[in-house]
């Protein structure tokens, strides 16, 4: 049983892997967590995504009261604490942060910042992007609150701030957590190297001698290696050297493919890009979506819907974009065995990611067969590790937590204490000598 009166920092998941972050922050009678993902693993190869498949295979933890009743799911955890105050937040609308939401109580609120809600909301148009819940309609999306950058959100005696910071979903948020006892810190993902540089700097000094920071450590995760990237060092780089590409193939089939929560870069794609930019419907709905912004798009092969927002004069046919080797660069998402040979396409942190989904050599494969160049310009969504210890500096926490990472030995704190917890440990004091 938790003491009352005592703040109770709980690790789910998320610990000694990429992603599935989920933790909870307790307070007598009330509780949060962050976030609301699922670990990728995609060499499990399962065949459904139910919650029972997602327990079993530790994609997800166990939770008390939490998941949503309707799948008779029952906790086995050791939790006995009673709560009458339980509330939700997503840093970003990556997966990992954010695919299991449809499977939360939809009694319990779900808080995020308006740019996320309703990036979420367009990339699920389909009911295809988040799982889908089993009582629902196939596009169904759980209801979210939007708010607003710097929003106080009460739970109990819990007060929770979203603060933004830069990462490569649009409308990334921190938390910055405070209870009766203890100032607690979440960064979500961030960087230091996006458009939104700053969003991350103005963080910084919110969480500035923070009681605990728990960070995500990604880049430290992974040996440095030579590969066959093209370097790119900043979403400003990544845009300019496509640019010269483009530029350099004036004859040539030219399709891309990025991540579709990263808007601002699809915003400077078309904005830079020497041809004119087409995108598949739904990422051109997406951009609609948030940026009012309408852009030339196109609907893939055996597509049986529309989407009325779309201006249809704006539409190019499917079959003019195969044919094409020096007007547009488009976006290209299927039926790549249909593209020509001696095209070049540009893979812009698209899935599939890279070596560690089975899905990525086949698809090298296959571009290889037909002939098509294969360009990989990558900008990482998170610090550089260089950057990790700036930001860490920047905060000076009293205790370090590093999250979110392979390797969390890596991530030192000069300025205090660190811990390293496991998954499922609890952490309730807050000293950090």
């Amino acid at each position: 049983m938790v003491s009352k009166g005592k703040t109770t920092i709980t690790f789910h998941s998320g610990i000694l892997t990429i992603g599935g972050t989920i933790i909870e922050v307790s307070y007598e009678d009330a509780h949060i967590f962050f976030d609301f993902g699922t670990e990728y693993r995609p060499e499990l190869g399962l065949k459904d995504d139910s919650l029972a498949t997602l327990l079993k295979n530790r994609l997800v933890p166990e939770l008390k009261g939490v998941y949503d009743p309707r799948l008779n799911y029952t906790y086995h955890g050791e939790d006995e604490q009673k709560y009458n105050e339980t509330a939700v937040f997503l840093s970003h609308a990556h997966l990992d942060h954010s695919k299991m939401i449809n499977y939360l109580d939809p009694a319990i609120p779900l808080y995020t910042l308006k740019e996320t809600a309703k990036i979420l909301q367009s990339l699920n148009r389909n009911g295809d992007f988040l799982i889908p819940s089993p009582f629902e309609k196939a596009n169904f999306t759980r209801e979210m609150t939007g708010l607003m950058a710097h929003d106080v959100v009460e739970v109990g005696q819990i007060k929770v701030e979203l603060v933004p910071v830069d990462h490569d979903a649009y409308g990334a948020c921190a938390l910055l957590i405070h209870t009766p006892d203890a100032f607690i810190t979440y960064t979500g993902d961030l960087r230091l190297h996006g458009y939104d540089r700053q969003f991350t700097l103005d963080f910084c000094q919110k969480a500035r001698h923070t009681d605990l920071l728990m960070m995500e450590g990604v880049s430290i995760s992974f040996d440095e290696r030579d590969n066959e990237d093209i370097k790119v060092f900043s979403e400003e780089d990544l845009i300019a050297q496509l640019v010269t590409q483009v530029a350099a193939n004036k004859k040539r089939q030219l399709t891309f493919n990025g991540y579709p929560a990263n808007v601002k870069r699809f915003e400077q794609i078309i904005k830079q890009s020497p041809r004119t930019v087409v995108l598949e419907a739904n990422m051109a709905a997406l951009m609609q979506d948030v940026f009012d912004m309408n852009v030339p798009y196109y609907y893939p092969l055996n597509s049986d819907t529309t989407i009325s927002s779309l201006d249809s004069k704006l539409e190019i046919s499917y079959e003019e974009l195969l044919a094409d080797d020096h007007k547009y660069l488009w976006q290209a998402v299927a039926n790549f065995e249909k593209l020509q040979s001696g095209g070049l396409y540009f893979h812009m942190d698209a899935q599939p990611l890279g070596d560690f989904d089975p899905k990525y050599q086949v698809f090298l494969d296959l571009l290889a067969l037909k002939k098509v160049e294969f360009v990989r310009l990558a900008c990482s969504g998170h610090a550089f590790p260089q950057d990790l210890d700036a930001i860490v500096s920047m905060i000076e926490p009293k205790i370090l937590v590093p999250i979110h990472t392979l390797k969390p030995e890596k991530l030192e704190n000069p300025y205090g204490k660190r811990i390293l917890p496991t998954r499922g440990e609890k952490i309730t004091e807050f000293k950090g000598e």
